[in-house]
This record gives C-alpha cells, sequence and structure tokens, in this order.
C-alpha cells in the first residue's frame, strides 16, 4: 500500500489560489475543439442541462497502477470550466468524490478540500455515496461535511424527476462505514426497496436514476439485488435512464426499455488528456443526449 501523507486543510485565501493556477493549467491544456459552446448542435435549447461526474477518487497519495488521486484537482478543474461555459442547471457526482484513507482525520481532509472545489461549480449538487466515501467515514460524516442531508432521495427539476439510490449496504442492512464493509458486497435494503416503489408510484413524468453501483447486471461491481431493484424500474414505465459509476470505464446496456450509462472514472489516467466527465441534455421530445469530455463516450437516445 502506498504510504498516504498527512495533509493540512487550505485556508480559504490558498485553496483560491491554487484553484485559478489549476485552472489556467487545464486550459492550456485543453484543445479549443473541446470546448462546445451553446451553439453546437449536441448541446443546443435541452429541458434541462444536467453536470456528470464519477469516480474522483481524490486523496494526497502517490498513484496506485493506473489511478492518479492527486491529478482528480486540475481535471476537476477543466471540467469545471466547462461547466463554466455550458450552465448546466445542475450537478451530480456518482460516488467516490475521494479515496480511502488510513484514519479518520486524513479522510475528512481529503472530503474537505476537494469539495471546496467542486462545491465552487454549482449551488445545486448532488452527491451519490459511493464505496470509498463511507471506507473509513461513516455516512453521517460524509453528507454532513458536503451539506446532504440524505443518502437516498428524489427531487424534481423542470418536470424531470430524479432518483438519487445508495447501495452502500452490507448483505446483513449494515451501512458501510469504519471499514466494515466490501467494495463487492453492495446491496439496496429492503426499506429503500419500498421507499424506491412509493416515490415510483408518485414520480409524475419522465425518470432518470442516479448511483454509483451498477444495476446493469449481476458482476461485482453490481448491486447484489440489481434484479430487484430493475423489475421496479421497468415495472414503473416511468424511467429513461439510469446513470451509474463504479467499475471506471465506459459501458453501456439497454434493459427493459431502460438506458444504463456507466461512465468514465475520473481518477483513472495521468493528465488532463485521460480526463472524463460529462453533460446530459433532457429534450422536451424524451430524447437523451450525453455529451463526453476526454474519455467519456457520447450517446444520443431519440
Amino acid at each position: 500500500m502506498n504510504e498516504i501523507q498527512n495533509i493540512t486543510p487550505l485556508s480559504r485565501r490558498a485553496f483560491l489560489h491554487d484553484s485559478s493556477l489549476l485552472l489556467t493549467a487545464s486550459a492550456l491544456a485543453t484543445s479549443e475543439a473541446l470546448f462546445a459552446d451553446d451553439n453546437s448542435p449536441l448541446l443546443k435549447s435541452p429541458l434541462l442541462r444536467v453536470g456528470l461526474l464519477t469516480d474522483l477518487h481524490f486523496a494526497d497519495k502517490d498513484p496506485a497502477g493506473t489511478r492518479h488521486y492527486r491529478e482528480t484537482l486540475p481535471k476537476l478543474a477543466e471540467a469545471a470550466s466547462q461547466f463554466k461555459t455550458n450552465k448546466p442547471d445542475l450537478i451530480v457526482e456518482l460516488g467516490d468524490l475521494i479515496d480511502a484513507a488510513d484514519s479518520t482525520e486524513v479522510e475528512l481532509s481529503y472530503l474537505a478540500k476537494i469539495n471546496e472545489l467542486f462545491a465552487a461549480i454549482a449551488q445545486d449538487r448532488h452527491y451519490v455515496l459511493g464505496n470509498h466515501c463511507v471506507d473509513m467515514l461513516t455516512k453521517d460524516e460524509f453528507l454532513g461535511n458536503v451539506g446532504q442531508k440524505e443518502s437516498y432521495y428524489s427531487f424534481d427539476r423542470n418536470g424531470v424527476h430524479f432518483i438519487v439510490l445508495d447501495a452502500c449496504f452490507r448483505k446483513d442492512g449494515k451501512p458501510y462505514g469504519r471499514k466494515n464493509s466490501a467494495w463487492d458486497d453492495a446491496n439496496i435494503p429492503a426499506a429503500e426497496v419500498e421507499w424506491l416503489r412509493d416515490d415510483l408510484k408518485k414520480a409524475d413524468g419522465r425518470v432518470i436514476v442516479l448511483a454509483h453501483q451498477r444495476l446493469d447486471g449481476n458482476n461485482q461491481h453490481c448491486v447484489k439485488n440489481a434484479a430487484e431493484v430493475r423489475s421496479l424500474l421497468e415495472g414503473s414505465q416511468k424511467v429513461s435512464a439510469v446513470f451509474q459509476g463504479h467499475s471506471h470505464q465506459n459501458a453501456y446496456a439497454e434493459i427493459g426499455h431502460i438506458h444504463y450509462c456507466t461512465l468514465a472514472a475520473m481518477v483513472e489516467g495521468s493528465g488532463v488528456t485521460n480526463n472524463g466527465y460529462t453533460i446530459l441534455n433532457i429534450h422536451s421530445d424524451g430524447s437523451l443526449h450525453l455529451y463526453g469530455f476526454r474519455r467519456q463516450k457520447n450517446y444520443d437516445w431519440s
């Protein structure tokens, strides 16, 4: 295991100075062609525009394999510049905002540093819990430090109903936290399943589901009771798409007339050319367009 270095949370002035340098560096590293403007046919006049990113795994520690933890900062700065150009109505982070640490104090310092940059992007932002978010921290600690009340909930924007799921529960129903879990034992417990059933009944209009662990299969990256959850989603006849992370690579499946899209992880690969983040356009005719940047693929679901 790589040695984890203690880091001290930056003062606001120092953080803003560092963020400015990161934004400048990312802008210099990015070609003009990457930054589509509002005149692009891919980004024109949606009903709702959503910024999506996942698996940042920020930590102040050396790279491990293909994961470059510290480089999340300039990658997120580049995404912030893109979002500033295209002005999404809301931003969603699909889990694993931070990577694991050996102590609560160090883990909280990781969270404070990355969240100050993330929180500056948009006021309307949402955090999906990933297994690394609650590896050392409890759910209450993570959520309290990012200013979010609940780990699973729903909300409406411009006639679109969003559902945020939390699969960070062990098979026995106990929530992840304090290194009590395994990354491949993800479950949506009975109480959350019943909440989901009721929420789908009440939902008005199209539904978008946001998750960390995958719901489109039965492999180690998937929620153990994914089939049960998919049955509810399909039965509602309201769900257009599920956006998820966890397995770090682009993946797509259509199951029961629902699009399941797994997004590329921001932490993978060195340099901003290996970045990955997304703008989702939701149109009034029901079509969805996913405009991916860097490693993230594009999708057009008309």
